[in-house]
């Protein structure tokens, strides 16, 4: 025997009616949220080709959003539907797991539930992450690869030396460096090698079909000489004058 009353019992049973005319009405003025009509109708676009891909990316966005809405006015349409037919099995206001008696105070604030507080289904938050995490963890670094042994290609740290080079909002008091002088200095590796692999190829040139080897006494000949890296049987005339 339910522990509500006639009264309490035609309450629920209009204010769900009440509610499964509403989301009925809902879906069908908004025609299921513009999903009666396809991506392409709903633009007005012909082809997203020529499209920017952030474009395509908001619109995507937005029908996912939409269907989300669907799915979840479906899902309230179903425990309606369900609560309406334990009203006619007189099985309504009892506890699906325990099957103690669901308060009427708890029944006035959410019709269509099939549960009471303490077995709630809903009550706990989800802890679970996107799948995506797991293939995007770590969030940064994962394609800095240069510590792998057979690495010698374009990776990602070298996109960001790249992005970098044009400035970023950093100070040097967060350069890796301890020892900056310019703002040029900041940058990740600021002193790695570009276009060459050993310094002396930056400073050292040939004509076209390699003879008449000539170096070229900039600013990278000086510098690798004052490091004491330098080879002085590269220029002998300098050898020669430093002795």
């Amino acid at each position: 025997m339910s522990h509500l009353t006639s009264e309490q019992l035609a309450r629920l049973h209009q204010a769900l009616l009440q509610q499964q005319e509403d989301i009925r009405h809902r879906l069908h003025n908004n025609e299921h949220y513009g999903l009666q009509e396809s991506l392409r109708d709903n633009t007005g676009e012909l082809s997203v080709i020529d499209n920017h891909p952030g474009d395509a990316a908001t619109e995507l966005y937005h029908r996912s959003m939409d269907i989300s809405l669907v799915e979840r006015d479906e899902h309230e349409l179903k425990e309606i539907d369900d609560a309406l037919t334990a009203m006619e099995e007189g099985s309504y206001g009892s506890c699906a797991v325990c099957g103690g008696d669901i308060p009427y105070e708890r029944l006035s604030v959410v019709p269509s539930t099939r549960y009471c507080k303490e077995h709630n289904p809903r009550q706990f938050s989800p802890f679970t992450r996107p799948a995506e995490e797991e293939f995007l963890s770590p969030p940064f670094g994962r394609t800095s690869l240069d510590e792998r042994e057979e690495q010698n290609g374009f990776d990602g740290e070298d996109a960001w030396q790249i992005v970098e080079s044009w400035g970023s909002s950093n100070s040097p008091a967060m350069a890796e460096d301890n020892e900056i002088r310019s703002y040029n200095d900041m940058e990740i590796e600021a002193d790695e090698t570009e276009g060459f692999v050993e310094p002396w190829e930056n400073f050292v040139a040939t004509d076209i079909a390699g003879n008449h080897l000539t170096i070229i006494k900039g600013n990278s000949y000086r510098h690798y000489m004052d490091s004491e890296e330098g080879d002085y049987l590269l220029d002998p005339n300098e050898k020669r004058s430093r002795e």
